[in-house]
């Protein structure tokens, strides 16, 4: 039964009260070590891994378990340090990493090529260009949620200099814009057009209708991405402009989630798995300077997760997430690459966690219309 606990919380808060940073013990890595090894000796590719096939003793399951657990809690984020990358190789984290997410929930798709564990790394690509995404780059990243309940971010190698990771909550700022603005909070709760930046299904048109803050009466969720909002705007002229009123909304969004006073910081060093929940809070990241030597580059592997504790969600959301019921798999980028060994996995992981799935359709767009507000 899921139970709705986030507050609301400030940067000075999240500085002061660091109860969302645990830490592993030995006894805990011990069992990661172990699973680790026997995972690997398999040699099976990751969508045929089972949660048998990364055996974590309870210790280990545990130490998994309070960090997903705060993710639902006051702060909506966790920080769980200590895993042993420095003596993993790269493909020794990659499936540990996904061998952890197979006790943790159901991955999530999350791009164009419908990757399931996604390098986060700079390869040269342009943040703001037609269908860019951040995490190939190194550029400074606009304030976003991902699609899926918990985002999570383990990383492998920090940047030489930058690469600072930046979360505020999302309940903080709203009530700060209904404090301030009344007129404009409200307006989040009308349409806003997102573009899929191409990571759609072939079978979806290419932007979607989101509410920033949807209409789900007791669990408050918010989901923006301004980058997104523009990018529809400028390639897609069938989608409504937008009005004076939403455009000043977004302004004054983006202004609360920097200031020092909602937006907190933090940075990733080696072996530390960051974990948010995607509808109480909002993050970015900073610019950074890289190393040269390919083996010492900041490199961090994302996951995007379903989890069985997830609440409820907006019925107006329900274009986007395909799924709104509490602890239902939903999300995802669907791309266009979705193997059939994903869909085998996403049934098996699905049944193992007890979480509902629903057979896949596109969900049609809410029809553009001229929105006034």
């Amino acid at each position: 039964m899921y139970t709705f606990r986030p507050v609301p919380w400030l940067a000075a808060e999240a500085d002061n009260d660091t109860s969302w940073i645990q830490r592993l013990s030995a006894d805990e890595v011990a069992g990661f070590d172990a699973a680790l090894a026997h995972a690997k000796a398999l040699e099976r590719p990751l969508l045929e891994l089972t949660p048998a096939d990364f055996p974590l003793p309870a210790v280990s399951r545990d130490a998994l378990r309070r960090a997903l657990d705060t993710t639902q809690a006051r702060w909506g984020m966790c920080l769980l340090k200590g895993f042993p990358v420095e003596r993993w190789s790269e493909d020794e984290t990659r499936l540990a990493y996904w061998g952890m997410g197979l006790h943790l929930g159901v991955a999530r798709t999350q791009n164009r090529a419908s990757d399931i564990l996604n390098d986060v790394r700079d390869v040269g690509s342009v943040y703001k260009a037609t269908n860019g995404r951040g995490y190939n780059t190194n550029a400074s990243l606009d304030f976003h949620m991902d699609s899926c309940d918990v985002v999570g971010l383990l990383c492998r190698r920090a940047a030489r200099q930058g690469g600072e990771s930046k979360v505020v909550s999302s309940m903080a700022v709203f009530d700060e814009m209904q404090r301030r603005r009344p007129d404009l909070a409200e307006v989040l709760r009308g349409p806003f057009y997102f573009s899929y930046q191409g990571a759609q299904d072939a079978a979806q048109p290419p932007y979607y209708c989101c509410p920033i803050i949807g209409n789900q009466p007791d669990c408050f969720a918010m989901r923006t991405n301004r980058k997104n909002i523009v990018a529809a705007q400028r390639d897609f002229d069938d989608v409504p402009r937008l009005s004076d009123a939403q455009s000043e909304a977004l302004d004054l969004l983006d202004e609360l989630m920097i200031d020092p006073r909602f937006c907190f910081s933090m940075s990733l060093e080696p072996g530390d798995l960051q974990l948010l929940n995607n509808y109480v809070t909002i993050h970015s990241r900073t610019s950074f300077d890289d190393y040269e030597e390919p083996d010492r580059k900041r490199h961090l592997l994302r996951l995007w997760l379903g989890i069985p504790d997830a609440q409820p969600l907006p019925e107006n959301w329900l274009e986007y997430f395909g799924d709104v019921r509490a602890g239902a798999v939903r999300g995802g980028l669907r791309g266009s690459h979705r193997s059939a060994a994903f869909e085998a996995y996403e049934i098996r992981q699905a049944a193992y966690m007890g979480m509902a799935l629903k057979e896949w359709a596109p969900i049609a767009s809410s029809s553009p219309s001229v929105v006034t507000v």
